[in-house]
């Protein structure tokens, strides 16, 4: 999942700005429409097996509504450098809670 999932977005992202030098908010805005048609399709496979809990669903999607918009409008108005250290917080705090 990690590889090729909703966390795909832990590799396209350093992928898209580093190997392939694209802008920061590029990368970021096209890792979040690959991932949405990586969890769409995913998603698919998952109702057809009844593993959905749909009361959590509802309840991560109206975060994800909410926070999606917020964080596409910081995006466009953060600072590269202000962005690139949260994200560097993050893969360490995601790492750590890997390890952990």
């Amino acid at each position: 999942m990690v590889f090729f999932g909703a966390g795909g977005g832990l590799i396209l992202v350093p992928f898209l700005t580093l190997i392939l030098k694209e802008d920061e908010v590029i990368s970021r805005a096209t890792t979040i429409l690959c991932v949405f048609f990586m969890v769409f399709t995913s998603s698919f496979f998952y109702f057809n097996e009844n593993a959905i809990n749909w009361w959590i669903a509802i309840k991560c999607a109206i975060g994800g509504i909410i926070g999606g918009y917020i964080g596409s409008k910081l995006l466009i108005n953060l600072n590269y450098k202000i962005l690139k250290l949260l994200f560097i917080i993050f893969l360490i705090y995601a790492g750590i809670k890997m390890i952990i």
